[in-house]
């Protein structure tokens, strides 16, 4: 390579990777799709690689391309950190923070308190990256998370925040339905509903309950509201935070003794942003938030 490579390529690059052509990159990106393509040359003339072949579903990106994802992804992470930090200069307590939380804590939690923050600071901005996947706080693809294990990177913040409690629990037609499972054995006979794809959680459970496991769920789903949807529609048996379920009056829990879990919740983030007014702010409302959560 002869000369340095513009972000904007490594933009174009990566909106490519994600939406899979160049008019839908073009339209992510608010640009025109000649103009995307023309970094995508530019980019693999100074690479002297192909990054995508064509197919009839559209660009596939090739073995080189997937090397350099990762490294586009933490430059995408990093610009957006530094315009989130620039935009809070110059404003009483504003600017954007980036939160991620899982999909359970982001919908049936923490709304209460981003009204709340909301109303105390109206010029601050909060994106909420609802996922289960865990961000990476050190290469900042967000600025605070919600965490259900102990961070381990000593760059980090953290606060502990208490236990979330999980249990089974099945709406109460179910269960009129179906019965009430006595014993463990009795789970054999009910709709469990769980994950598609094995997690460490679903590991631990499987050891302490009969059938937890992909071929034992009759309705699976990697999405927890989706689990959730489907323990509030009457549709099976499955594991549900206590919290949460305390504030519907239609779940039942079930076998409660040998099936408690208790997760221990985090909120964490990057060191670096330890004197940032907004992020601080932010940071002790979640933890607030959080320690009333873990305390019902």
């Amino acid at each position: 390579m002869t000369k340095n490579i513009g972000w904007e390529l490594y933009r174009s690059f990566l909106a490519v990777l994600t939406h899979g052509s160049l008019s839908a990159a073009a339209r992510a990106l608010g640009i025109t799709q000649p103009t995307v393509g023309r970094h995508i040359a530019e980019l693999e003339a100074s690479f002297k690689q192909t990054l995508f072949t064509r197919s009839r579903t559209g660009l596939m990106p090739t073995e080189a391309a997937l090397t350099l994802r990762g490294y586009a992804e933490a430059m995408h992470s990093n610009a957006a950190a530094l315009e989130r930090a620039m935009a809070g200069q110059g404003q009483t307590m504003g600017g954007t923070v980036r939160i991620t939380a899982s999909e359970v804590i982001s919908v049936e939690v923490l709304p209460p308190a981003l009204a709340r923050l909301r109303q105390a600071y109206p010029h601050l901005t909060v994106e909420l990256v609802a996922s289960n996947r865990v961000q990476d706080l050190l290469q900042r693809e967000a600025d605070i998370a919600v965490r259900m294990t102990p961070p381990k990177q000593e760059q980090l913040i953290a606060r502990h925040v208490g236990n979330v409690e999980l249990g089974l629990y099945a709406q109460a037609d179910y269960l009129q339905r179906q019965g009430t499972p006595a014993v463990p054995a009795d789970l054999a006979r009910h709709t469990l509903i769980g994950f598609d794809t094995e997690t460490p959680f679903v590991r631990a459970a499987s050891k302490r309950v009969s059938g937890w496991t992909r071929e034992g769920f009759s309705l699976r789903s990697d999405s927890d509201l989706a689990q959730l949807a489907m323990i509030r529609a009457g549709a099976g048996i499955g594991f549900c935070q206590a919290a949460v379920a305390r504030r519907d009056a239609g779940l039942v829990r079930v076998l409660p003794e040998p099936y408690t879990f208790q997760l221990d919740a985090w909120v964490t983030m990057h060191e670096d942003l330890r004197n940032s007014p907004r992020c601080k702010v932010v940071f002790d409302a979640l933890v607030q938030c959080l320690l009333v959560h873990t305390a019902i």
